[in-house]
């Protein structure tokens, strides 16, 4: 079964193909996306990287934890799955649009 790993700290030169081929070091890389910011299109510093078992995703572990990739110490984890997102509009997990706080338009509240 295969193995999710999260990579922090990553240089921002660092590409999805260059992140595969350093971790291909450790085993059988599935996939490795660096993660960019969707409203910029610009690299965020981290990515995930999949290896095809759980032995190779803990060698990873061992072998890349802390090490330097072009002058940055990268962070090197299992990871966790995401928590499910609360539905609704609200930020309290209600199902209502929230209406804006002040008053709006000239003048302000009265």
């Amino acid at each position: 079964m295969s193995k999710k790993l999260y990579i922090g700290n990553l240089p921002f030169s660092l590409e999805d193909a260059d992140l595969s081929r350093l971790f291909a070091q450790a085993g059988n890389v599935t996939s490795a996306r660096v993660v960019l910011d969707p409203a910029t299109g610009r690299k965020r510093g981290f990515g995930f990287v999949e290896m095809s078992s759980e032995d190779e995703a803990q060698a990873a572990v061992t072998m890349f934890n802390g090490s330097d990739v072009d002058g940055r110490s990268i962070v090197v984890d299992i990871a966790r799955e995401r928590a499910p997102r609360e539905g609704g509009f609200n930020r309290d997990g209600g199902d209502r649009p929230r209406r804006p706080q002040g008053g709006g338009g000239y003048g302000g509240r009265r």
